[in-house]
């Protein structure tokens, strides 16, 4: 009897379900997916590469332009010692000076004063006038006989102020005084800008009215000369 009690112990031993091995592995639950987060990461990705764009492109509207290192006064030009290059946005809307015409801009002169660290604009600079530093422009009203016929502008001329002297002297036989002629060089050389009469007029009813570049020490004599209407122009050869 004991042998078959323990035999059937046994039996109910084996039938009891079988253990997994400690070397095999669970399965592992499917991942839960995020589709807001992976549209966020992409979004990133993109505006990323949208910002990288748009700075190489402000980078590549980058040009050289003219910036001033000194002051400038009205009427002074650029040379190379008072200007340096420098980068500026293009599409800023300001009409900057490329530093390529710079050449350029030294035949122009300045119409106000332009300060050091400027960079420069072309409303900045206007054509040089005629007139140079130590130089004046006076104008004169000539008859006919006062100045050379065909004068124009670019002739060079001296200006004489001319008049009459009168000399008197009685002698015994009561002979009456004469009359010289008196001239005095008032400018060696001056330049014609403009010698042409006013609209409508001519020059043999009217005075010529004729414009002439000097020095300005010369200015005030031939101002002087001219308002009592003793100048007198001839044309000479050369340059001013």
């Amino acid at each position: 009897m004991k042998i078959q009690e323990r035999t059937g112990a046994g039996a109910g031993r084996s039938a009891a379900p079988a253990q997994p091995s400690v070397g095999d592995r669970l399965p592992s639950p499917p991942r839960e997916r995020k589709p807001a987060l992976a549209a966020l990461a992409v979004l990133l990705i993109l505006l990323g590469a949208l910002g990288a764009t748009m700075l190489v492109l402000q980078v590549g509207d980058r040009v050289e332009a003219i910036q001033v290192t000194a002051d400038i006064k009205p009427g002074e030009s650029i040379t190379d010692d008072n200007i340096k290059v420098v980068m500026v946005n293009d599409d800023s809307g300001a009409d900057f000076v490329p530093w390529e015409q710079r050449a350029g801009l030294m035949k122009l002169q300045a119409k106000s004063t332009i300060y050091g660290g400027t960079v420069v604009v072309g409303q900045m600079f206007a054509k040089k006038t005629g007139m140079e530093q130590g130089q004046a422009t006076v104008g004169v009203a000539l008859k006919e006989g006062q100045y050379p016929k065909g004068l124009e502008a670019g002739d060079n001329v001296a200006v004489y102020r001319v008049g009459n002297k009168s000399t008197g002297g009685g002698d015994q036989g009561g002979s009456s005084g004469s009359a010289g002629a008196d001239s005095s060089l008032l400018v060696e050389r001056a330049v014609v800008e403009d010698a042409s009469p006013a609209s409508g007029d001519s020059i043999t009813s009217t005075n010529l009215p004729v414009t002439l570049t000097v020095d300005a020490a010369d200015a005030a004599a031939l101002a002087q000369a001219a308002s009592a209407g003793e100048v007198a122009l001839v044309r000479i050869p050369g340059n001013y």
